[in-house]
């Protein structure tokens, strides 16, 4: 059920993002709308995004993953409907802000599934199901050639709801994880949990006797910056950053860039335009952009082997530098066909690289602030999405040159940071608590063995 759900999840979310890039163009022709209000269309949602993910985080922390996953899904599902049977501009624009606002909740379904996972397939497994992020991404454009000719875009927006409707209805099976509710002191409803596992997997429970840890505070941001977690959090959030900023301006990239007629004429191209003059998406364009999408798959299957041989730093180092190699001969007077491979390899890359940073980031913090780390690291990246449209539409407007140097350059810094991150988390069980408090729960344990009582547990 966790790994349906996180699928179903991962193919909504996907399937939202790419609505950005149809609904503008068709919302610019049909009710004339200028072009900063339909920047405003994509703007509002990242910023619902960024406002909510650490919120979702801290409910998750404090309440469970399945009460954060199932509240923020719902109110997805119910915004995006309405959103379907917009009157007017400034209600879609509510509309699609509330809609961003529940997505920030969706890095949450990684939390729990990685919760469930065991070290040693955790990685594989978190990078197979991000597969269906590509999936949502294509069904999205498969959908729109189907419907936006005929049926319009409100059409469209209802019928893009059906995966989030499939997850609501899958969270009536879902279980809550049995670490936290170790760590909230739920013994008998994690033994419940591990027993329906392990009949599911016609598995025996294995031997022993689960020991309830001591209860700390939970989702609190300071204990993101404790001694043993400050730079992972600030480097972690800077490559978030960097993802999202160039994962997000390399997709705006290729149609702005694709407008010239060829690459030695980009500067000429590309002048600033303010008019309402506006043309529909061509079935051309859906299917460029079916290309383009394409590009996900083969950089998740390059970065599925990378991840388990190399381990998640280098892998996501090996992406960022990737990317910034890639973008370097954009600056030379290449061809469209040498473009297209450039880009499509570049995309790939780091696309490869957010799933690796979807993997890592629930390995290297413990149970009792996972849902926050993930939840301040999905703001720190929707913040990247957030600004990337003023560089890869209005400053390339400027400079092409420059335009490609920020984002080569955010890319070179983010591999670095990739390699500086302290903890390599491959084949690491994934921690309850911060390494002071294990200590001291080791301690109590210690003293109560001395004091006649025994505890036996197996290893997470």
């Amino acid at each position: 059920t966790s790994e349906s759900t996180c699928a179903s999840n991962k193919t909504k979310d996907a399937m939202e993002m790419m609505i950005l890039s149809i609904l503008g163009p068709e919302l610019h022709c049909e009710w004339m709308l200028p072009s900063y209000k339909v920047a405003l269309i994509t703007s509002v949602v990242f910023v619902g995004m960024g406002i909510s993910s650490p919120i979702w985080g801290n409910v998750s922390d404090k309440y469970g993953r399945k009460i954060g996953l199932t509240i923020c899904m719902c109110w997805t599902l119910y915004y995006g409907l309405l959103s379907a049977f917009a009157p007017v501009y400034g209600w879609l624009l509510v509309l699609r802000g509330l809609v961003g606002f529940g997505i920030g909740g969706a890095p949450q379904s990684v939390t729990l599934y990685s919760e469930f996972l065991p070290a040693k397939t955790r990685g594989i497994c978190i990078m197979l199901i991000s597969a269906f992020w590509a999936i949502g991404a294509v069904f999205e454009v498969l959908l729109a050639l189907w419907i936006m000719p005929t049926l319009g875009w409100r059409w469209l927006l209802g019928l893009s709801t059906i995966p989030m409707a499939i997850f609501v209805c899958f969270c009536f099976w879902l279980p809550e994880s049995p670490r936290f509710e170790v760590l909230t002191g739920k013994r008998e409803k994690a033994l419940e949990t591990l027993a329906r596992i392990a009949k599911e997997n016609g598995k025996a429970m294995p031997e022993g006797k689960m020991i309830v840890i001591q209860q700390n505070e939970r989702g609190q941001i300071k204990d993101l910056f404790t001694p043993q977690y400050w730079k992972t959090t600030l480097l972690l959030w800077f490559i978030w950053f960097s993802n999202a900023f160039s994962y997000y301006g390399i997709v705006l990239l290729t149609t702005e860039m694709f407008q010239a007629r060829d690459s030695s004429t980009q500067q000429a191209k590309l002048e600033p335009s303010c008019s309402l003059e506006c043309t529909y998406l061509t079935s051309d364009d859906y299917k460029d952009l079916l290309w383009t999408t394409l590009a996900e798959f083969p950089g998740l299957l390059v970065i599925l082997l990378a991840v388990e041989y190399i381990g998640r730093k280098r892998s996501l180092a090996l992406c960022f530098f990737v990317f910034s190699l890639c973008i370097l001969p954009l600056y030379a007077c290449i061809g469209r066909t040498a473009l297209t491979v450039f880009i499509f390899i570049a995309r790939a890359f780091i696309s490869g690289g957010y799933q690796v940073v979807f993997v890592y980031t629930p390995e290297v913090f413990p149970t009792e602030n996972r849902a926050l780390a993930m939840g301040t690291s999905s703001a720190m990246a929707k913040l990247g999405a957030l600004i990337t449209p003023f560089v890869a539409q209005v400053m390339l407007r400027t400079s092409v040159y420059l335009t490609l140097s920020v984002y080569c350059g955010c890319c070179l810094l983010a591999g670095i940071a990739s390699l500086l991150l302290p903890i390599e988390t491959l084949g690491r069980g994934l921690q309850e608590s911060s390494p002071d408090q294990e200590a001291a729960r080791q301690t109590t344990t210690t003293n109560s063995q001395t004091n006649g009582t025994t505890h036996s547990s197996d290893q997470p």
